[in-house]
């Protein structure tokens, strides 16, 4: 598993932290799903749970789009994966959805929520059904998002083959 991660910096201003933060955790998902078959990919933690390493992928280009795009920027965007009819259609239906497509649907989604992230200052504010939120908010938590999947998805990982690291 080749590991291109850059480490975030140990001092920084805020803005540089967070953006750093999250850049270290996108990358950490990618490698903990590098090297990997579609069937691996697929491969559920264990019964009874949905979860998968395309689960999670899937998962993340929802979060994304919904924090950066839909709360922060304001962007009417459709839900991703049949989320508007199944809550958690991003990790259970992934036993015929297209690995090629969530991963660059996650990369795309990673491209939208850099631009917004860098046209916004850590003080705009986006709405949540009605709810305001920070941008610096909106950081906080998806790192946080990602943070938690990321340990899922080492276990996940050493599950199928054994692989393990940060």
């Amino acid at each position: 598993m080749t590991d291109t991660r850059v480490p975030p910096p140990y001092l920084g201003d805020e803005r540089t932290q967070l953006d750093n933060w999250l850049e270290w955790h996108r990358a950490t998902l990618a490698v903990k799903c590098a090297g990997l078959s579609d069937e691996q990919l697929r491969t559920r933690s264990v019964p009874p749970s949905s979860l998968s390493l395309l689960g999670l992928v899937r998962h993340l280009a929802h979060v994304e789009r919904v924090w950066f795009r839909r709360v922060l920027n304001g962007e009417d965007v459709p839900k991703l994966w049949g989320k508007d009819r199944d809550n958690d259609a991003d990790f259970g239906e992934v036993d015929t959805a297209s690995v090629k497509e969530a991963f660059d649907t996650w990369q795309e989604e990673i491209a939208h929520a850099r631009a917004i992230s860098a046209a916004h200052s850590l003080d705009a504010v986006g709405d949540r059904d009605g709810r305001k939120c920070s941008h610096r908010w909106i950081l906080i938590h998806v790192i946080e998002e990602y943070a938690r999947h990321n340990g899922h998805a080492d276990l996940l990982r050493e599950r199928i083959d054994g692989v393990t690291g940060e």
